[in-house]
């Protein structure tokens, strides 16, 4: 089954990354003075090509058989992506072959159509918060990857910029637990020492070339939001004991579910071999972890690259880890 895993993991991981190495080199293709020579051959080649490549992902990244409205979106994805990858002189091609535009057109139109369906009914449909089903209806018109990726940009720059103050995030039927009490001094050195190396470049940077200082003055910024909005996340999200289960969390780090039916034991004497074991999830963060969760079947967590691996241990660290231990164990109990 882990061999299965791995496959699948690595299978996916291609569809993601070679697609777009080979609609970049097609890029690069159509600039040539072969391609300027021929621009009807190398529009219906760059038009075929992109349209395969994004097909054949398509395929590779589904289990089965992927839906029409998929397959027509990728048809899409690759009208748009001619038209706006294409030179001068294939988009006037493009204009002069009046079919290829019209096919081209109707597959992007097509697909809106199609999408605006799907998102109406995500809008309008009932069980779901109205976040969730805003990105539902998202995902019915860009790939939900992209989607998925766009909303937790937003949500980061939203929690760093927005979010001074205020309750965290629990849900009603919830406790919370905090751990972010023994990472506020770490992380308000990591902050000044962020705004240190920003103030240096600038300056130094600033003496040999103008266009690279602001350069690295906007990635310092872009990197100082974002480790913001990560330290703030610490407060916001902490760890929560729901009814029919623990959510683990560190932030926008970490966030998994172990339902209460899963939980064997919970330890707060352990060593270190079990933390550093492979088939433990450590969550703890830059301090050594004060609760371990022993699981009597494995929770299959995905990493960021996509690999799945399972976990028959959760280790994470809290301000109060009496208070947490003391319910849960009341919670194990009236399980039974």
């Amino acid at each position: 089954m882990a061999r299965i895993d791995k496959r699948v993991d690595r299978r996916r991981i291609a569809a993601t990354v070679v697609p777009v190495i080979i609609v970049s080199l097609a890029g690069v293709a159509v600039r040539t003075p072969l391609a300027s020579a021929y621009p009807l051959a190398a529009l219906l080649l760059f038009l075929w090509i992109v349209a395969d490549t994004l097909t054949l992902a398509l395929v590779a990244r589904s289990s089965g058989r992927p839906e029409r409205s998929a397959v027509l979106g990728a048809l899409a994805g690759a009208s748009v992506t001619v038209w706006l990858g294409s030179p001068a002189a294939i988009r006037s091609a493009l204009r002069e072959t009046p079919i290829v535009a019209l096919m081209m057109g109707a597959a992007v139109l097509g697909h809106v159509a199609w999408a605006t369906v799907r998102a109406r009914r995500a809008l309008t449909g009932r069980g779901e918060d109205r976040r969730a089903q805003w990105v539902s209806a998202a995902s019915a018109f860009l790939p939900p990857a992209l989607v998925r990726l766009a909303v937790a940009e937003l949500t980061v720059i939203h929690m760093a910029v927005f979010r001074w103050g205020g309750p965290a995030d629990v849900p009603t039927n919830a406790r919370a637990f905090a751990y972010h009490r023994h990472l506020t001094p770490m992380c308000v050195t990591l902050l000044i020492l962020s705004g240190i190396e920003m103030t240096v470049y600038h300056l130094l940077l600033g003496h040999w070339s103008r266009t690279a200082a602001i350069a690295m003055f906007i990635l310092s910024d872009v990197g100082f939001v974002y480790l913001l909005g990560l330290i703030k996340s610490f407060r916001f999200r902490p760890v929560l004991l729901m009814p029919d289960g623990i959510r683990v969390r560190a932030g926008f780090l970490i966030d998994e579910f172990i339902p209460i039916d899963a939980i064997s034991t919970i330890d707060g004497d352990f060593g270190g071999e079990e933390v550093r074991d492979p088939a433990t999830l450590n969550a703890a963060l830059l301090a050594w972890p004060n609760i371990m969760v022993r699981l009597n079947r494995p929770l299959h967590r995905r990493s960021l690259l996509g690999k799945r691996t399972p976990a028959v241990r959760v280790a994470f660290r809290l301000d109060d880890p009496a208070s947490f231990t003391r319910l849960l164990l009341w919670r194990l109990g009236q399980r039974s």
